[in-house]
């Protein structure tokens, strides 16, 4: 009997280390993973592809914390949903994900869809593996199940303004197709206070995040998380969004305020399509 107590003491002592040691390793492992993350994507922020004007306004649309926010992994498949013509983040994401992952772009048709093709177009070394979805998406550009992130920045008071009154409906209902179960939709706008007049949502550029969710829940999202990084406390919405910087769209009236305000408030919000 002393034998074997002694036996299993011994056992217990050998072996508590190992099982110590394997776990140190896994856990240095995942944030030596976690730091090649961060280390791969802020070297794509940082690329010298981007043009300064663009870097320039990272002070406001805080890439690193959003992408970091929405879970956006190297490894992912991720759908930008209409870039526009200039891809802002499509140049952060697309350098991003070059390596491990998969970035589908769905511009809808029209002159950005151009611009965009273009912009692509002239550096394969950037953006040579980007494939091409549908606005809204179907299944033959991105298979049902198959998308990991779908991020859209700043479009969904686009579709509500638009002259279909179907489209946002139909634009959420794709995203929720296209993503596999627990996969995330990613949706940065233009903040339109809830107290606010519904109707300015048709002109102003503006969207009220009470709209947004309803728009998503009816198509089966549940909201997961949600951000002040891309708040603006400065911008009270009392006007059209495009007065405000970068589009400045009141040429030099008020050029001054408008400048001092910065980009507009913005909302983000993460939402999950349910694993069952």
């Amino acid at each position: 009997m002393r034998q074997y107590l002694l036996l299993s003491a011994a056992l217990i002592l050998a072996t508590a280390p190992a099982h110590a040691q394997h776990a140190d390793h896994a856990d240095h492992g995942s944030h030596a993973q976690h730091m090649a993350a961060e280390s791969s994507l802020a070297a794509a922020i940082a690329a010298p592809h981007r043009s300064a004007a663009n870097k320039a306004r990272d002070a406001y649309r805080h890439p690193a914390e959003t992408l970091a926010f929405f879970g956006v992994k190297s490894t992912d498949t991720v759908v930008e949903i209409s870039p526009g013509g200039g891809g802002w983040y499509t140049e952060i994401l697309a350098p991003y994900l070059a390596k491990g992952g998969t970035l589908y772009l769905a511009q809808p048709e029209g002159r950005y869809l151009t611009s965009l093709k273009a912009k692509i177009a002239g550096d394969p070394a950037t953006y040579g593996k980007v494939k091409w979805a549908d606005f809204p998406i179907t299944a033959t550009t991105v298979p049902d199940g198959s998308a990991d992130v779908l991020l859209t920045f700043r479009n969904v008071h686009n579709w509500i303004m638009d002259k279909d009154p179907t489209l946002a409906e139909r634009a959420f209902a794709s995203f929720f197709r296209a993503l596999k179960p627990g996969g995330v939709l990613g949706v940065v706008d233009h903040r339109l206070p809830e107290a606010s007049d519904s109707a300015l949502e048709k002109s102003s550029g503006y969207t009220k995040r009470s709209t947004i969710l309803a728009l998503a829940e009816k198509a089966g999202f549940k909201l997961a998380a949600e951000s002040e990084i891309n708040a603006n406390p400065k911008d009270k919405a009392d006007g059209k969004v495009w007065r405000l910087p970068p589009t400045l769209g009141e040429g030099e009236a008020n050029r001054d305020a408008y400048i001092a305000i910065g980009e507009s408030d913005r909302m983000t919000l993460k939402f999950v399509k349910p694993a069952k």
